[in-house]
């Protein structure tokens, strides 16, 4: 039975107590998500002291000798402060890379604040979103070296750093002293950090003696547990370090004179105490060069206007369809370097397909009316590509398995603490929902569906009775045995969220928009439904999409969420985010689409618009994204870094997981 819940404070994390064993809570990913603004906290005392950073940066200049023109990567750099001092030193050519969205989101500001001229970027050490033979020098520094769960994948990290480094080219590795740390680690300390806030750690050798094991319990003096999390860090000799870099045939292992730290609080350094240093040298040629053919042959797939769509208003394909099929015609055709044919007769779909099989680069699926024009069969037509073997741009079909079901979306979100708007399901055998004590008003959603059909003004409920009657007309436009959703209808900014790429290496967050009510009469419910994208003579198709007016931190937590929404429900190569705020301004999630609308006038295109794309840069940038994952997978590497139009995207910021939640709840 639903009811009003009281308002809830952040929930912190629960305390597992004692804990005889570490290393069973270690995550394999632990890294994942542990880099954060505790993380600043806690290591601030070495990673926040600029005096540190400076001394570190005059021992690694002074091995390297690096020239002024010198192409740096510094990997895993955190929040930057070793390319920043670099930068402030004169060097101008200089990337880093981390793989914590909030640290090189952080490192972005500070560059920008400080008039640096550094690029940075997100992604995976395992997989550098380079050409071979980019860089003169690479640098993985501050203990940066040997956080994952086996020692192939450290392997991967340096025949990655060998690939992406000029012939004669050096790494240096600035890593903690194994030797050292296994005899002179403490097992349990504590520290203040600052008069808010202290950390009581654990630490314990694994198993196999290779990594030590850690757990930090930070608390704030008035909030209780902040965190209470557990992390594993590979302890380093000379010799196996030596041994690992032969293995990835590099060449004059150097070791350098130990780093020894002393930072202002001084009370456990940790694995910042007593480090190794280390440098390299690649022997090699230089890569060749691959001539690539003068054009790429794209196959276009689309909805087959011969057959009857029940999503259109005359459940046929009509003038404004065939206008947006041309425009997209046109749009292509201003893109010299690919070749395209277009396919959407879907009865000879296969057979058309394996004809030209060997002719084609690849597929352009922007079949999102589905198989015979059957939304429920529009992960068919990705499945059919993969048993052909051939690849494809858009979702899989699992992924627009997970999307095509709200309920499911939404218990994804809720999972990964990603809030959703209050709801309950009502499935084909419920037969009573009178009973139900309801704070209205709520809305009916097919639970099964896209484009919005079956959503329109009669959906958002302020009683009962509407209740019923909106939940009458599902039935019958959908069928007695499908599920449907009733949700709470949130009236705060209607908003929506466009990525092309594919994070966290590469990718591009359009500008934010959101719904435009205000030339709605006040009587008419303010949503973004069926009417508004079909019915040209409703009042509804008057709304307009404007650039979204959100506080900074309400960005960021959106850009945020939606990365990880897209890694986790695994879209691919753009995706559309749809979110509402409640009546304290949080945002809930209502939908995720992959392979969103690619018509001329819709979502994606009108925040491309925003963003200085025109619709040919729009298709243009979705086939690069596609084309670039694709070979990438066949040559084992990412894709380049495309352009980031978005300046405010962080990890969730702590003051988000304070939500309140006075609405529905069941």
């Amino acid at each position: 039975m639903a009811k009003i819940t009281k308002s809830k404070k952040f929930k912190w994390p629960e305390l597992l107590g004692p804990v005889e064993n570490l290393e069973s809570y270690v995550k394999a990913d632990w890294w994942r998500n542990i880099f954060n603004a505790n993380y600043l906290r806690t290591d601030g005392d070495v990673v926040e002291d600029e005096n540190i950073t400076k001394d570190e940066i005059d021992l690694f200049t002074g091995i390297l000798k690096p020239p002024i023109e010198s192409t740096i990567l510094d990997l895993c750099c955190g929040q930057g402060r070793h390319s920043l001092e670099l930068a402030k030193r004169g060097f101008s050519n200089i990337i880093g890379l981390d793989r914590s969205h909030y640290l090189i989101t952080r490192s972005r500001n500070l560059n920008k604040t400080q008039g640096g001229n550094v690029t940075f970027k997100e992604g995976d050490a395992r997989k550098l979103p380079f050409p071979p033979d980019t860089f003169d020098f690479v640098i993985i520094a501050g203990n940066s070296f040997g956080y994952f769960e086996s020692m192939q994948d450290d392997l991967k990290v340096l025949r990655e750093v060998m690939r992406v480094l000029k012939p004669y080219g050096k790494v240096l590795i600035d890593v903690t002293d194994g030797d050292y740390m296994k005899s002179n680690f403490q097992s349990r300390s504590w520290e203040w950090i600052d008069k808010n806030y202290f950390v009581c750690r654990e630490r314990s050798l694994s198993q196999n003696q290779e990594r030590l094991i850690s757990r930090e319990v930070i608390t704030h003096v008035k909030k209780g547990v902040i965190a209470d999390q557990f992390y594993a860090e590979r302890l380093y000799t000379q010799t196996s370090l030596s041994d690992l870099f032969k293995r990835a045939n590099f060449e004059d292992v150097t070791f350098h004179q130990e780093m020894i730290t002393e930072s202002k609080r001084n009370q456990d350094l940790g694995m910042m105490a007593k480090r190794i240093i280390v440098t390299a040298t690649v022997k090699k040629e230089w890569t060749p060069v691959k001539k690539k053919s003068a054009a790429t042959t794209v196959v276009v797939l689309l909805g087959d206007p011969r057959k009857l769509d029940k999503v259109k208003p005359a459940a046929s394909f009509d003038d404004d369809d065939f206008f947006t099929i041309n425009e997209l015609k046109r749009a292509l055709s201003e893109l010299p370097e690919y070749h395209f044919i277009y396919l959407n007769q879907h009865e000879t779909m296969i057979q058309d397909l394996q004809k030209i099989k060997g002719k084609m680069d690849f597929v352009f699926n922007l079949c999102d009316e589905g198989y015979n024009n059957e939304a429920s069969k529009e992960l068919h037509v990705p499945s059919l590509l993969e048993i052909l073997n051939l690849p494809y741009t858009g979702g899989t079909p699992q992924c627009l398995s997970y999307c095509f079901d709200k309920s499911l979306v939404r218990g994804i979100a809720q999972e990964m603490d990603i809030p959703v708007p209050k709801a309950f399901i009502i499935k084909p055998e419920d037969i009573s929902f009178i009973e139900l004590s309801l704070y209205f008003p709520v809305i009916v959603k097919p639970n099964f569906g896209d484009s919005s059909y079956g959503i329109t003004q009669h959906n958002v409920c302020y009683d009962l009775s509407s209740l019923e009657n909106a939940i009458l007309l599902v039935r019958e436009k959908f069928g007695y045995n499908q599920p449907i959703l009733v949700e709470q209808f949130l009236t705060g900014n209607d908003i929506s969220v466009g990525i092309i790429g594919n994070p966290p290496e590469s990718y591009t967050t359009l500008p934010i928009i959101e719904e435009d009510y205000s030339v709605l009469p006040p009587e008419l419910p303010k949503i973004c439904g069926y009417e508004a994208k079909w019915l040209p003579d409703s009042p509804y198709w008057q709304i307009k999409s404007i650039p979204a007016n959100l506080p900074e931190e309400t960005e960021r937590f959106l850009i945020a969420s939606c990365i990880k929404l897209f890694e986790r429900l695994e879209c691919r190569d753009y995706a559309r985010f749809d979110w509402r705020l409640d009546a304290n301004n949080t945002p809930r999630l209502l939908e995720v689409n992959p392979n969103p609308g690619w018509c001329w006038d819709g979502h994606l295109a009108k925040m491309a618009k925003i963003a200085g794309l025109s619709y040919a840069q729009m298709l243009h940038k979705i086939l690069k994204a596609g084309e670039e994952r694709i070979t990438a997978a066949n040559a084992g590497q990412k894709p380049v870094i495309a352009e980031d139009f978005a300046t405010t995207k962080i990890e969730r910021f702590a003051a988000f997981h304070n939500i309140q939640d006075g609405e529905v709840s069941l």
